[in-house]
């Protein structure tokens, strides 16, 4: 697949030794959580090194791709390369019980159907083009606020 004709591509993530099997799972249509392979920590975003233990074995859990609104962001300016504003950006709680910011889309960016703290969401993927898959989130029900 090549990117679609039209789309502006958006801004590329930097992928490097500790956040490659993070895209691989994407490619895959996977959320891949970082996990110490030494005390079983999950952590988000990824890093060299255990935050606990400080063991630098590191492997992955796929998680469910569920979570519930923590916060949220509507952003409406500057221009976002290859995004359509307003943006609707949420800190999401995963069941697995790590932090992920999360673009959502299908949500309205204003108004009474708009997201709230809260609500839930699941993770969709957005394949950019052959090298590049990015998650986004859908909101799928009206969450109890927290």
């Amino acid at each position: 697949m090549s990117e679609a004709p039209g789309r502006p591509s958006p801004v590329r993530p930097v992928i490097g030794l500790d956040n490659a099997y993070f895209f691989e799972g994407t490619k895959a249509h996977e959320l891949r959580i970082q996990k110490c392979n030494a005390c079983g920590v999950l952590r988000h975003p990824p890093g060299p090194a255990c935050p606990e233990c400080g063991a630098l074995d590191r492997g992955h859990v796929v998680a469910r791709g569920e979570g519930t609104v923590f916060s949220y962001v509507v952003h409406h300016a500057p221009q976002v390369p290859g995004k359509q504003l307003p943006l609707v950006i949420a800190l999401l709680d995963l069941d697995e019980g790590v932090r992920m910011v999360a673009e959502v889309t299908g949500v309205p960016a204003e108004g009474d159907d708009g997201l709230r703290i809260g609500d839930r969401l699941q993770v969709d993927f957005d394949d950019i083009d052959d090298e590049l898959t990015l998650p986004i989130w859908r909101r799928v029900g009206r969450g109890e606020p927290a």
